[in-house]
């Protein structure tokens, strides 16, 4: 017997999860701390701080708090957080009986989610945008979604092991790649014809060591501050990078796991701030007694190493072993926050901005094209990285007053809308009518 499809429509505000909305809010503002640099700076300063942005006084605290605290983290729960949104969406359309419209539902919403990755990656111009990759590993959550949580969990473990091993091997090659580096010098030194195998090695590190050079950055710097259509020429090949080679060397082991946690999590009711202070409190405690001091250790090995490469691969090794625990840290404290009778006003923006996350995420992508790029101001470049802290709280400002007076005349954002519409082929009402 077939389903009624008729009725099937997007979630209503009395059937969303409260503590997720909040969840939501905290992560889409806490993301936008990591990826201000990515927008800001030259590549690969979003990491070494010594490329560009600043290494010294505040620039490198800023470096050292944003390491510690928010890198990996952010995009975990961001990740997180989809996996639980797709799951709910299935769940909710399966148990109204909707049989095969759920799955071409959900598809459906995977597939315009692809084409706003590539048009924010290209016309947004955000080479670090994420959207592309929920769509693909969104394909993969289908399969999983009905799994025991303890199952889910394991599955997940599985993935940031392998991710782990490859972090190792990467390590191991770097390793090789610093030995050949003093094996090169000594052979110049000495006048001697380098082997094939070192010429190799030498225009790796020939090629890195431009990529790192004050000079390229400078030649970034200009072909950001270009007009609009240079510069998207300037990113489409780093784009098309980005979306080949990083989907298979770490959005399985990074995206897709955590998409698997958080839906172990929302079944085990964690996520839903139903359980106890003391819970959530051991929660935080926990996960933030283990990742931040591992994330500790990361950081000083990446100072002590004088931010070489062989450093950054060493501290990658740990990378899972630190962002997953200091993200599960901060999933208690934002369910204690949720739970608690206390900022009651700002728990309300929180959650505005968070049923707004996508139009908010792409929004980030704008302002940053009007501030940084020549299609604006052209300020790429010119900003200290503890410079940048004040741009992403006038954008938190300006995103926590505007969400929620927004919502007090819409019922969606306008990407929510967008692409509620386009999964399920009918308006959804826009305009709350008083």
């Amino acid at each position: 017997m077939g389903s009624d499809i008729s009725n099937l429509k997007p979630i209503e505000k009395s059937e969303r999860i409260a503590s997720l909305d909040i969840m939501r809010g905290v992560v889409l503002c806490g993301i936008l701390l990591m990826n201000i640099n990515g927008m800001a700076l030259a590549e690969p300063s979003y990491s070494n701080p010594t490329i560009a942005g600043g290494s010294e006084g505040l620039d490198l605290y800023t470096w050292i708090m944003t390491n510690m605290f928010f890198e990996g983290t952010m995009r975990a729960l961001f990740s997180l957080l989809f996996g639980v949104g797709m799951f709910v969406l299935l769940d909710r359309l399966e148990k109204s009986g909707a049989g095969i419209e759920a799955a071409n539902i959900y598809f459906r919403r995977l597939m315009w989610l692809m084409l706003f990755g590539i048009i924010h990656a290209y016309l947004l111009l955000w080479v670090g945008e994420i959207l592309f990759t929920y769509s693909l590993m969104g394909f993969l959550v289908y399969s999983f979604r009905k799994l025991a949580p303890k199952t889910l969990i394991i599955i997940a473990c599985v993935l940031f092991t392998l991710g782990t091993i490859w972090n190792v091997g990467s390590y191991l090659g770097e390793k090789e790649l610093t030995g050949k580096a003093a094996e090169i010098a000594t052979y110049k030194s000495e006048g001697k014809e380098l082997t094939q195998e070192l010429k190799e090695a030498n225009q790796e590190l020939e090629k890195r060591a431009y990529e790192w050079s004050p000079e390229h950055v400078a030649s970034v710097n200009e072909d950001m501050r270009k007009n609009y259509f240079h510069v998207v020429a300037f990113l489409a090949p780093i784009n098309m990078h980005f979306h080949s080679y990083y989907t298979y060397r770490y959005d399985p082991w990074d995206v897709l796991s955590m998409m698997l946690l958080g839906i172990a999590l929302f079944k085990l009711d964690v996520l839903s701030a139903t359980r106890s202070y003391r819970f959530y409190g051991l929660m935080a405690l926990l996960g933030y007694l283990v990742g931040i001091s591992v994330n500790y250790f990361e950081t000083t090995t990446i100072m002590n190493g004088g931010f070489s490469a062989l450093s950054f691969a060493k501290s990658q090794i740990t990378y899972d072993l630190g962002r997953v625990p200091t993200a599960i840290g901060h999933i208690g404290l934002i369910m204690l926050l949720s739970k608690a009778p206390i900022l009651g006003f700002l728990k309300r923006a929180l959650s505005a901005v968070g049923k707004m996350a996508l139009t908010n995420y792409l929004m980030h992508s704008i302002f940053a094209m009007f501030i940084f790029t020549g299609e604006g101001f052209g300020l790429f470049g010119t900003f200290m990285r503890h410079e940048l802290i004040y741009i992403v709280l006038s954008i938190w400002l300006f995103q926590l007053i505007v969400s929620p007076i927004w919502l007090k005349y819409y019922h969606y954002g306008p990407a929510e809308w967008l692409w509620r519409y386009l999964s399920y082929l009918k308006k959804p009402s826009f305009k709350i009518r008083n």
